[in-house]
């Protein structure tokens, strides 16, 4: 899919949370949204995460 397509999406999804719910149930709806988001830019391997998992083990 590329980026207008899933814009859109996500507008319709969030539109939706809202004419349905509040306003406050709707940004429920963009955090998990954007969990979803940065959880697939890890799976994909857009997003590098070795070195906050990693921990600080040198120097013991």
């Amino acid at each position: 899919m590329n980026r207008p397509i899933i814009g859109a999406a996500v507008g319709l999804i969030l539109g939706l949370a809202l004419a349905f719910g509040s306003f406050g149930q709707m940004l429920i709806v963009l955090f998990f949204g954007l969990i979803g988001l940065v959880v697939g830019k890890v799976l994909a391997g857009e997003i590098d995460v070795s070195q906050y998992l990693s921990g600080r083990r040198s120097g013991r």
